[in-house]
């Protein structure tokens, strides 16, 4: 069977086409890896002997290579965790360039999520330098649509209309929060490099000095580093009074970018990963950067905070380092473990839960991170200096002594 990781794997190579033996003997891979390594004994009450006659049957009787890759992530989604995936061979060389820092493609140069209950894209980053700053759109801004075509397909998923071949232009509606709709006509350049990590310093109300940096993903390889140039650049001037991590948008990542990120808060044993026959300690070496490990500490969480995102802003609550401010976030942290296959595709399959250090009863899974302040703040009906979560940090701040 292929070696579980629970970090990014190496690129795995594509292959043109794959033969009907060569779907079965993946499929039949990925069955024997979930029946005997899945975190959930009773796959979420799926019959997966049925599931495996089933796909089986499906493969013998011909599929095309994205069928296949389409089925088998069917059959994962079926166990119902809504995290565990497959990944095509393009999808996986798309995981393995984030994650690399090593994006290449032609755009605006935007990093953005899909919010299907409102038919738009809310922008996440805005790479410095690109088209897309240039024209002016920011943060908080969402692309409504791409060349007269909505941003979103039917199903709520991101329509790739807004990359195009370099030296064309796309023409998006964008909207401010607050704000009427305008057009703008933005060139495509070609975008290369990882993604940002956003960070600024503030003055609260009461004159205090407060740092905010936004976690966009665990994805990118390069995060938790990008996390400590922030906290040394805010603090050249002096230390920080308070710091806003804004984790609202992280949707998770790799295990190394977790813990890097954590390193600069905390240090030490901050709870266990339990699978079905072990246990292991979530263990992180500590860097004090600049006061990092003593700056008060507000975590912004919500409804788009998952997996990774949700087990950094838990710990930090667990062991009495962070105020948790913001939405309860859904419960999907269990840590997947990967899997590459022949001919580039990849699974992702929930292998371990979460046990907290200090509250070990806790299940995070059935209850979400749960924050001391309820503040429902939408990333896209908000800028950052009306955003209510915001206001309600520097509040926190300023009520300390």
């Amino acid at each position: 069977l292929p070696t579980p990781t629970r970090s990014p794997l190496a690129s795995p190579t594509p292959a043109p086409t794959l033969p009907t033996e060569s779907q079965l003997e993946i499929f039949q891979q990925l069955w024997d890896i979930v029946d005997e390594n899945y975190l959930y004994p009773d796959f979420n009450g799926v019959d997966w002997n049925a599931a495996h006659e089933t796909y089986r049957q499906r493969i013998e009787n011909g599929l095309t290579n994205d069928e296949f890759y389409t089925a088998m992530d069917e059959m994962i989604t079926s166990l119902g965790d809504d995290h565990s995936v497959f990944l095509s061979p393009q999808e996986a060389a798309d995981e393995d360039a984030e994650y690399a820092s090593n994006l290449d493609y032609v755009g605006i140069g935007i990093y953005v999520l899909a919010v299907p209950e409102r038919n738009r894209a809310a922008i996440l980053v805005t790479f410095p330098g690109s088209p897309a700053e240039e024209a002016g759109i920011l943060p908080h801004d969402s692309i409504l649509s791409a060349d007269g075509q909505p941003i979103l397909d039917a199903e709520g998923n991101l329509r790739d209309i807004v990359r195009g071949p370099e030296g064309t232009s796309v023409t998006l509606q964008v909207q401010t929060p607050g704000e009427a709709p305008r057009t703008l006509v933005v060139p495509r350049r070609r975008i290369s490099g990882g993604l940002p990590v956003p960070f600024q310093a503030v003055l609260s109300p009461a004159g205090k000095r407060i740092g905010y940096i936004l976690l966009p993903t665990f994805g990118d390889g390069n995060v938790d580093d990008l996390v400590g140039q922030a906290l040394q650049t805010m603090t050249q001037d002096g230390p920080l009074d308070g710091l806003v991590v804004d984790n609202r948008m992280n949707g998770g990542g790799a295990s190394p970018v977790l813990e890097g990120t954590l390193s600069y808060f905390a240090s030490g044993t901050l709870g266990h990963f339990i699978s079905r026959n072990e246990e292991y300690p979530l263990q992180v070496t500590g860097r004090n950067v600049d006061g990092s490990q003593d700056v008060p500490l507000v975590v912004l969480v919500g409804k788009d905070t998952v997996s990774y995102g949700e087990v950094f802003a838990g710990v930090l609550q667990d062991i009495g380092r962070a105020h948790l401010i913001g939405d309860t976030t859904d419960g999907n942290v269990e840590t997947l473990y990967g899997y590459d296959f022949p001919g580039g595709s990849r699974a992702w399959i929930a292998h371990d839960s979460f046990r907290p250090l200090n509250h070990p009863n806790l299940d995070w899974e059935a209850t979400g991170i749960i924050p001391e302040e309820t503040v429902p703040a939408a990333w896209d009906e908000f800028t950052f200096e009306t955003d209510p979560a915001i206001r309600a940090a520097l509040a926190y701040f300023d009520s300390l002594p």
